[in-house]
C-alpha cells in the first residue's frame, strides 16, 4: 500500500492549534449531520486532545456543533474501570461529554477481560457503521502521537499493529498493562484521520515520523489513510521539520 503524505497545519501555539482543530471539527460535524444524519467520531486520550475537548465544551463551540447527531467512539482505552484516573473515557467525560448533549457514547469496557472487550467493541462498530469493504468506516478518528511513534494504543512490537480485526487487545510489556485499540485497517478506512501533536517533547518524533520509514517503521508510519489525512502541530512540535 502506498503511504500518503499528510497535509500539515502548523499553529503558533497550543491554544491556536486547539482552535484550528475545533473550527475544522465543527464544520465536519455540521456537514455530516446535515448530509448523513450523524457524525461518528473516535476520540483520543492524552493531554493534547483533552485541551481540545475543553474548548469544544466551552461557549465558543458547544452551541455550534449538532451534538445530538454526534456519536462518540474511542480510539483506544486503558484496561481500567471507567472511573479510574487513567481511563480515557473518564477524561473525555470530564472534559467534554458531561457538558454537551452527545447523541450516543460508545465506551470501551476497560474493566472487562481485554479480548472479550475488544470483540464486543468490534461488534458495536460493525452494527452501527457502514462497512462497504468489510471494515467499519468512522467519520473522524483523532489521534495523539507518543514519543515512540505510537498512535491510539498501537505500540511498537505488539500484535495489535498487525491485527486485521477492527479492535485489538494488546499487552504492552514496557507498561506491564493491557490496552484496547482500534486497528490500522479501521483507522485507514475512516473518512478523516487527524493527528494532533503539541510541545517541544514531540518535535523529534514528529520529524522522524514524517521522514522515510526505516527497517522498523514507527507505528504511525504504518498508517495509510484513504480519506483526509491531516496533522495539526504547534510550532514547538514542528521545530525539527525541514524549512520550506
Amino acid at each position: 500500500m502506498d503511504r500518503p503524505s499528510p497535509e500539515i497545519s502548523v499553529a503558533e501555539d497550543r491554544q491556536s492549534l486547539y482552535r484550528a482543530v475545533a473550527e475544522r471539527l465543527t464544520a465536519a460535524a455540521r456537514g455530516d449531520a446535515a448530509g448523513r444524519g450523524a457524525f461518528h467520531w473516535a476520540l483520543a486520550g492524552g493531554s493534547t486532545p483533552e485541551g481540545l475537548y475543553r474548548l469544544l465544551a466551552g461557549p465558543d463551540f458547544a452551541r455550534r456543533i449538532p451534538w445530538p447527531q454526534v456519536h462518540a467512539w474511542f480510539g483506544d482505552e486503558r484496561c481500567v474501570p471507567p472511573g479510574h484516573p487513567d481511563s480515557n473515557y473518564r477524561m473525555a467525560r470530564s472534559a467534554l461529554l458531561d457538558h454537551v448533549a452527545v447523541g450516543r457514547v460508545y465506551r470501551m469496557a476497560g474493566e472487562a477481560e481485554p479480548r472479550e472487550a475488544a470483540a464486543a467493541y468490534a461488534r458495536q462498530l460493525r452494527e452501527a457503521l457502514p462497512a462497504p469493504e468489510g471494515v467499519p468506516v468512522l467519520d473522524l478518528v483523532v489521534l495523539g502521537l507518543g514519543p515512540d511513534g505510537h498512535v491510539a494504543s498501537l505500540f511498537p512490537d505488539t500484535d495489535a499493529l498487525v491485527s486485521e480485526a477492527p479492535v485489538a487487545a494488546a499487552y504492552v510489556p514496557r507498561l506491564a498493562a493491557w490496552r484496547l485499540s482500534l486497528t490500522v485497517p479501521v483507522i485507514n478506512s475512516a473518512r478523516r484521520v487527524w493527528l494532533l501533536a503539541s510541545g517541544p517533547d514531540k518535535a523529534a518524533v514528529v520529524a522522524t515520523a514524517l521522514a522515510e520509514p526505516g527497517a522498523q517503521p514507527l507505528p504511525v508510519q504504518r498508517l495509510a489513510p484513504r480519506g483526509e489525512w491531516l496533522w495539526f502541530l504547534d510550532a514547538a512540535a514542528a521545530a525539527e521539520l525541514p524549512r520550506p
